[in-house]
């Protein structure tokens, strides 16, 4: 009986020892913001942003303001989700630096829209889930009006990933010779700092109107 309470004991340090501890930082988790601030400010813009029902979310009619990670990232995970008001519009980046007045003139963007009503739906480079004004989703997986969706970005030696519920949407080589000529077409041509930060901060866009977020967490690989 001695030996068996022994050897599940070793068993179990075993498995406790054996266990690492979490390597994802929690960015909102329901109740509270941690490791974020405003674009291009010191502090949280909680006048502009509000936690409500377990989601953080913009303030309608407020003067909207992009927020960004403290941290600095270029090989990473993101995971989040988003649901919008109909018609609604916003954006996920990355590599994103201060060196604009918008956090857009020199971030990639995946496109957070309401794929049924937003004019942005009718081009394909700027539906949900796009590399936005550059490379289109492969597939529509776009929840329901209403509904959460499920957002996955990955950055691995500058090979990046959008996810969406669940289904691979786009991959790309950031900094390529055919991203640099997908640039080159499109609304960012003339943007200076556009793509152009081997690393840099994550970010949402907040001044789109009406927008929820939840489960924002982000970890280095």
């Amino acid at each position: 009986m001695k030996q068996n309470f022994l050897f599940i004991l070793l068993i179990t340090v075993f498995i406790s020892c054996s266990k690492k501890p979490s390597d994802w930082t929690i960015l909102f988790d329901g109740q509270s913001v941690t490791g974020m601030r405003g674009y291009k400010m010191d502090s949280f813009p909680w006048d502009s942003w509000v936690i409500k029902e377990g989601a953080l979310k913009t303030i309608p009619g407020s003067k909207g303001v992009d927020i960004i990670s403290t941290d600095i990232y270029k090989d990473f995970e993101l995971e989040l989700e988003w649901k919008l008001q109909s018609g609604g519009n916003s954006g996920i980046f990355y590599f994103a630096t201060e060196e604009g007045n918008f956090i857009w003139q020199s971030a990639p963007e995946m496109q957070v829209l309401d794929n049924t009503a937003h004019p942005d739906r009718m081009r394909k480079v700027t539906s949900a889930g796009a590399l936005y004004d550059l490379i289109a989703p492969k597939n529509e997986v776009v929840k329901p009006l209403g509904q959460f969706n499920q957002v996955k970005i990955i950055s691995k030696d500058n090979h990046i990933e959008h996810w969406l519920n669940g289904q691979k949407l786009l991959e790309y080589e950031y900094g390529s010779e055919e991203m640099k000529a997908l640039i080159g077409q499109s609304k960012f041509k003339d943007m200076p700092y556009f793509a152009k930060a081997s690393s840099g901060r994550v970010g949402l866009q907040g001044d789109h109107g009406e927008v929820w977020y939840k489960n924002i967490r982000i970890r280095k690989l």
